[in-house]
């Protein structure tokens, strides 16, 4: 017996707000597989007004309110069957956060949850990553956000730490990431691999996705901490408009590659991995995982 069910998640991030739709299927006496059946990305740049002006623009309520309607609608057509929708960084500072949401929820019927850093590394640690790992390694995990980003020691399968640190890409674009908040997260790395004899991270976020596209890596293969090097070095012999014009990279996606090609690198500096794996997973996956196995967050049925 065969069953497919759709469910959608919805990640509010400080750089892009995203649409994940996913097929859950399920058959007698196997694990559930979990396919992506739609991804829909609006570079919203939440974070530009936050970090900033520790609100949300009219713009942006304006631009958020039509996005959610649009989101809503695809799920409609998609017969999607559950939904949850997660808000990160951005929203977790903004002062209007709950005039937004409030907003939001009136208009278009679509609840958002504002979650902590910790549970978001939670609910990213949690997506299904045994197809991607070895279980016999350690990893650090790293996804790199707009706002902020989450790391996670996983060792042998098993997550045995988990942290969330206030440096991102839109934050490190506008210069606002604190020296302390830099040496905070090489002291937290150091401390939690320094026993460790050998260690590869696990990137992911949309830059890090992008870089491996560009590479032309067979999946599953890594990314080394000299390519690594040798892309970032490249990339700042571009300007802005010509990373867009000759490297042929989306407008918003043109300025936080450097940012975030950085974080990357310090996570494999200050860890010693020479490797980095790009499994393709983040938020939006662990959040349709959470929904299957409703045990991390509530779900929310769509109207």
């Amino acid at each position: 017996m065969l069953t497919i069910k759709k469910y959608a998640a919805i990640d509010i991030g400080s750089n892009a707000v995203r649409l994940l739709i996913s097929n859950i299927i399920e058959e007698k006496g196997k694990p559930a597989r979990f396919k992506k059946s739609s991804l829909v990305r609006v570079p919203i740049r939440l974070g530009g007004d936050v970090f900033l002006n520790k609100k949300i623009s009219k713009e942006n309520i304006v631009r958020m309110v039509d996005t959610m309607q649009a989101f809503k609608l695809l799920m409609k057509s998609h017969k999607v069957e559950k939904y949850k929708a997660c808000a990160t960084s951005a929203m977790r500072e903004a002062s209007n956060a709950k005039k937004v949401t409030d907003l939001i929820v009136n208009e278009t019927g679509i609840k958002i949850d504002v979650i902590e850093g910790e549970e978001e590394a939670a609910i990213i640690a949690a997506t299904d990553l045994h197809a991607f790992i070895s279980p016999n390694k350690t990893y650090l995990y790293v996804d790199v956000g707009g706002g902020s980003s989450e790391f996670s020691i996983i060792d042998k399968g098993e997550k045995i730490s988990s942290k969330s640190f206030k440096i991102g890409t839109v934050r490190l674009l506008n210069d606002i990431v604190k020296k302390e908040t830099w040496a905070e997260l090489e002291m937290w790395i150091k401390e939690k691999t320094k026993n460790i004899d050998k260690i590869d991270v696990l990137g992911s976020g949309g830059n890090i996705n992008k870089i491996f596209k560009i590479s032309g890596k067979a999946l599953g293969k890594p990314l080394t901490y000299f390519y690594l090097t040798s892309y970032y070095n490249m990339l700042q012999t571009y300007s802005y408009e010509e990373r867009i014009t000759e490297l042929d990279l989306n407008q918003d996606r043109a300025d936080v590659i450097i940012p975030a090609t950085r974080i990357y690198l310090s996570a494999m500096k200050w860890s010693g991995a020479k490797d980095i794996y790009v499994p393709k997973i983040g938020l939006s996956d662990g959040i349709i995982k959470s929904i299957y196995n409703d045990t991390v967050l509530s779900h929310t049925k769509l109207k």
